[in-house]
């Protein structure tokens, strides 16, 4: 294991304290690594929220019909929070303590895909400029997970597709704009 940033390096260090916990017996622990999961509420400095965000507001004649991104080519593994939610409730109740289980859905989409996507569920055009100012300096170009373990020792499987969650994010986001 490498350590890319201070925030893995940090997950690694959780990840170790959880193991030693459950050998030695002192505290059942259950360990995830839960990747980039996604769904209505979520903050929108998260990347498929705030393109969900302007586009509602696209729709409500707030902001321009621009969207101004970073990287569209960052290929990331991307699960719906409520499945998320799911794994992890069987994972309390039937995990192997001190265990680790990958929660995602072993499959990448690129940002762009993401991005085209929700464009697709938009009610009205809009354009995207990419904005170099916008791209992370140490930004990782994919990060997909392997979910073998907890698809067959749990029988988990992600079950809410990709377009569902970013219809009902824009959805969510919609509404959110009417409060505003």
């Amino acid at each position: 294991m490498g350590p890319s940033s201070p925030y893995a390096v940090s997950k690694l260090a959780q990840e170790e304290l959880g193991i030693r916990l459950a050998e030695e017996g002192s505290c059942a622990t259950i360990l995830t690594r839960s990747f980039n999961h996604h769904g209505p509420r979520q903050s929108p400095s998260f990347a498929a929220s705030g393109f969900a965000r302007w586009i509602a507001r696209i729709e409500k004649g707030q902001v321009e019909p621009i969207i101004h991104t970073g990287n569209l080519d960052a290929v990331r593994d991307l699960t719906d929070v409520r499945d998320v939610v799911r794994a992890y409730r069987m994972l309390a109740n039937h995990g192997v303590s001190g265990r680790i289980y990958n929660v995602c859905s072993g499959h990448g989409y690129s940002i762009r895909e993401v991005l085209d996507n929700i464009i697709a569920l938009a009610q009205v055009k809009v354009r995207v400029q990419v904005d170099p100012s916008k791209f992370r300096p140490n930004d990782t170009p994919i990060l997909l997970g392997d979910s073998k373990r907890i698809r067959s020792e749990l029988a988990w499987t992600p079950q809410i597709p990709l377009n569902q969650t970013l219809s009902d994010l824009l959805d969510y986001w919609r509404q959110a704009c009417d409060r505003e």
